[in-house]
């Protein structure tokens, strides 16, 4: 069955945003994109709202559809929470996880590289959520599991996924996530676990704050007629 109008806007869109052609604050306009795409203003106001509604698109008074700001300091602060509240569980964890467990993660993993292939971010990132909490599952400190447990809940606030506002950062990811469950598969200590689990989430914070910096970099070039 052929695509709708409206799932083919949607696409376009998704895509665009996703790779950086649209990036944060970039105004959509119904008539532009409609001249661009040969779609009508329909289909255009469909799909924005779909994708108001999963996280990437605001409507602003007087401006329309502007693609959503990334929160980074907020997803930041929580982040390095994270970074060590998650890190310490996934090493406390790690001793209890059985090799179905293992089994279990390193499916979810191959499904986030297929949500990765077909450019679903919504996917990727409810199963990377999967594949943490997993990892975290046989923590038998509550009050930890509490606040990896807050913390997360925070995070998913920001509803933008990290992973592809920083181009290849979801790919990388996959591979840590491997080599994670290497250590666990492989008896290494909670120590080198709770390392390389920490690291994992340094890398995303420090993907994201590099492509900030080249954005800001990019757009003061802009400013200043540099190339």
């Amino acid at each position: 069955m052929a695509e709708s109008k409206a799932e083919q806007a949607y696409q376009i869109l998704k895509r665009r945003i996703m790779d950086g052609t649209y990036g944060p604050g970039k105004r959509l306009v119904i008539d532009q994109l409609g001249r661009e795409y040969n779609i009508s203003s329909v289909p255009w106001r469909e799909s924005l709202r779909r994708l108001e509604a999963e996280g990437w698109v605001d409507f602003v008074q007087n401006a329309g559809a502007i693609v959503k700001t990334f929160d980074t300091e907020s997803w930041q602060r929580t982040m390095r929470l994270l970074a060590r509240l998650g890190a310490l569980a996934t090493a406390l964890s790690s001793e209890h996880l059985t090799a179905d467990d293992i089994a279990t993660c390193r499916a979810l993993n191959r499904e986030m590289a297929d949500a990765l292939a077909n450019f679903d971010p919504r996917r990727f990132g409810i199963l990377n959520r999967e594949f943490h909490a997993l990892l975290c599952s046989k923590c038998d400190d509550e009050r930890l599991n509490d606040l990896v447990e807050s913390e997360w809940a925070r995070l998913e606030l920001t509803r933008r996924s990290a992973f592809w506002y920083a181009p290849g950062r979801a790919l990388a990811s996959l591979a840590e996530h491997d080599a994670i469950l290497d250590l666990i598969e492989g008896g290494a200590s909670q120590e080198m676990i709770e390392t390389a689990t920490r690291r994992h989430d340094t890398n995303t914070i420090e993907a994201i704050t590099r492509y900030e910096a080249e954005i800001s970099e990019s757009e003061l070039s802009g400013v200043h007629g540099f190339k």
